[in-house]
């Protein structure tokens, strides 16, 4: 899966080469815009169905829900949870503040899935585990299309369908701004 999920990104415009500016802060020479992959619902569904599988193993019960941060993660939540047979979830940022909102609610003791897009530094996806143990839930475990973290431990199980090993550095530390380049930033997150 991991060579035919590489393809995909190149095919579909989404694996990027530059300067970029990551949501966590950092710098890298690499992006993935998963919006590029995810915009075709064969594909989404295919990927989700395909992460739900590999975490499967993992879930020591059925979850209740799939929980992600949005934006990036809101499609990988629904096909997920769409393969895990249960109910699809999101977080958003108020007032600075990863949050459920919409209604939305983690039931106290309700086990559920933490998933995203791409995790870089974790920062998003502990977030949301935050919330969730803020509601009483428990994680089950955490997943992504894409690790690009490096083997962060998020204190849960976590599956990627994808592992790169891209680099990164504090804007401070970056080379290619030493250079004279300007990042840009293609991330959803303001």
């Amino acid at each position: 899966m991991s060579q035919e999920l590489l393809e995909l990104f190149r095919s579909a415009g989404a694996l990027l080469d530059g300067h970029f500016l990551l949501t966590s802060g950092r710098h890298s020479p690499r992006y993935l815009q998963c919006a590029r992959v995810l915009m075709d619902p064969i594909a989404a569904t295919r990927l989700g169905g395909a992460l739900a599988t590999a975490l499967g193993p993992h879930l020591r019960e059925p979850p209740g829900a799939v929980v992600a941060p949005a934006l990036g993660g809101v499609i990988v939540a629904h096909e997920v949870a769409r393969g895990l047979g249960c109910r699809a979830l999101f977080t958003e940022r108020q007032d600075g503040r990863m949050t459920l909102r919409r209604g939305f609610q983690v039931l106290p003791g309700e086990g559920v899935v933490v998933v995203e897009d791409v995790i870089t530094t974790g920062g998003s996806t502990r977030e949301v585990i935050d919330v969730v143990h803020a509601t009483g839930g428990r994680v089950l475990a955490a997943g992504s299309l894409v690790d690009r973290s490096g083997g962060i431990d998020l204190g849960v199980p976590m599956k990627s369908l994808l592992t790169l090993e891209v680099p990164t550095w504090p804007a401070e530390a970056c080379p290619l701004c030493a250079q004279g380049s300007k990042p840009e930033k293609p991330g959803s997150r303001a």
